[in-house]
């Protein structure tokens, strides 16, 4: 009978990862790509755009209440969503391009998870030290007052970090500049606290503690990327073919029997996800390409060439074993696959950028009341209810007169004024009961059903638009 050790854990515990600091052009695109992108999200609420005095003059802004998305001069209404569905679409059809052209391009540089990610290790860097200082300190079993001093000192700096974030994110559902004033003075809604806390909570513990497991565990993404990725797909990898056998630098010189690669592991030491690119491709691998700079830096100081670790593609391989250069890049990008991406991509932005230009300022909806579905009046004149919605997307109160067409025996009547016009408020919807008369006798009151159209003219501007509806009579 067998037995088991009960005291061996069941999983391996966390070692957390310590990258050291590296410089180099992808390390200086990456600051360059967490600058703009944290600038964006941090100063965006910001913005201000004068749309006139009967609306919000934030540039961007997510209004709940009015159920409405402003962005610059362009404001989404709720049954427009289908323009943030295409953004979507646009948004997943630009992941699969990038990852078929360059791998995980997107995870690397621009995902939140890496920016914030690369911003707490930037801060606990300042604060603690480069590796092999975070490394004592993490190593350091007694906590005396300079690791306290130092420990405290990072996590109030993250906690101000996820602060900001969670009160950035919150300013773009309101009025930035007075909700800032309500949050300080304790005057805001519940929900803006609880949100804040909630996001604060969320990017320390993202981007401060679970960092590279996250991307490992977390998303999904890694374990969709292989159908994107191909043959010809730029990637970060290891030359192995050049590189090995490896060995360490001796007084100074290279054995000539062994490859490029000196194991320094200054490719390890700076992988924020802790993995070594010379075991192939991961899973874990980012495409951040930070261990290409460590890797240059090293091969610049032993003199070999550049480019031990570096973007590639498999499909180059065998060439470049044999001593010939790769191919061009722009033959590794510009292929099928990709081109299909890039068309599909620019067709839906095209279709999305018309829809804009020719949707109508003032819109109609038309919904027949059906209980009953008409009255007969004491003059024997046959009466229909709609509901009628005007939709006036103008910054000034507007005009509309409602006509109908398709009988001449019909005519309208507004319900709460003897005129057929409607003054709609400035960029709202407005609610009209309608009713349609046919005299006793005439072709719609004597019909069961009758088509006709529903007319709304902006008498502002001229602008009209109409709804095709049907006429209840009595079919008598």
């Amino acid at each position: 009978m067998s037995s088991t050790n009960t005291d061996q854990p069941l999983y391996q515990a966390r070692e957390p990862i310590f990258p050291r600091r590296v410089s180099g052009k992808f390390r200086n695109l990456k600051w360059v790509i967490m600058a703009v992108t944290l600038g964006i999200y941090y100063l965006a609420p910001w913005i201000r755009w004068d749309r006139g005095p009967s609306l919000p003059d934030q540039a961007i802004l997510i209004d709940l209440a009015n159920r409405r998305f402003f962005f610059f001069w362009i404001e989404i209404w709720p049954h427009e969503f289908y323009f943030i569905a295409g953004l979507l679409i646009m948004a997943g059809l630009g992941l699969f391009l990038f990852t078929s052209a360059l791998g995980r391009v997107w995870c690397g540089y621009a995902c939140p998870q890496t920016v914030w990610t690369d911003l707490f290790i930037l801060v606990e860097r300042w604060i603690e030290g480069d590796r092999n200082a975070r490394l004592r300190l993490h190593r350091q079993k007694k906590w005396d007052l300079r690791k306290i001093r130092l420990r405290l000192t990072k996590y109030l700096s993250w906690v101000l970090i996820g602060l900001a974030t969670g009160g950035a994110w919150v300013f773009y559902f309101a009025d930035a500049p007075t909700l800032l004033r309500d949050l300080v003075t304790l005057n805001a809604h519940p929900v803006a606290y609880t949100t804040m806390a909630i996001l604060t909570g969320t990017t320390v513990f993202f981007g401060g503690i679970a960092r590279e497991q996250i991307c490992i565990y977390a998303c999904p993404w890694p374990r969709i990327q292989a159908a994107m990725m191909d043959e010809d797909t730029l990637t970060v990898a290891y030359r192995e073919w050049r590189g090995e056998p490896r060995g360490k630098l001796k007084k100074g010189h290279l054995d000539p029997d062994q490859g490029d690669c000196i194991d320094c592991m200054a490719c390890v030491n700076v992988c924020p996800m802790g993995i070594d690119i010379r075991d192939g491709q991961q899973l874990e691998c980012i495409t951040c390409a930070l261990c290409i700079d460590a890797c240059d830096d090293v091969m610049a100081k032993i003199g070999k060439p550049r480019g031990l670790i570096d973007y590639m593609a498999l499909s180059d391989e065998d060439q470049e074993r044999k001593g010939a250069p790769p191919r061009p890049i722009w033959e590794h990008v510009l292929r099928p696959r990709t081109m299909l991406y890039t068309g599909l991509w620019t067709l839906v932005g095209v279709l999305l950028v018309v829809a804009l230009f020719i949707r109508s300022d003032i819109e109609v909806t038309v919904a027949p009341v059906r209980n009953p579905t008409f009255v007969t009046l004491s003059d024997g004149t046959i009466r229909n209810t709609y509901e009628v919605r005007l939709l006036n997307k103008h910054g000034e109160d507007r005009p509309f007169r409602i006509s109908v067409t398709g009988d001449s025996a019909l005519r309208v009547q507004l319900e709460g004024t003897p005129y057929e016009m409607v003054t709609v408020p400035a960029d709202s919807m407005l609610n009209q009961r309608v009713y349609v008369l046919a005299p006793r006798g005439s072709e719609p009151a004597s019909s069961e059903v009758t088509p006709f159209r529903f007319w709304v003219e902006d008498l502002g501007n001229g602008d009209r638009v109409y709804k095709d509806t049907i006429f209840n009579g009595s079919a008598n």
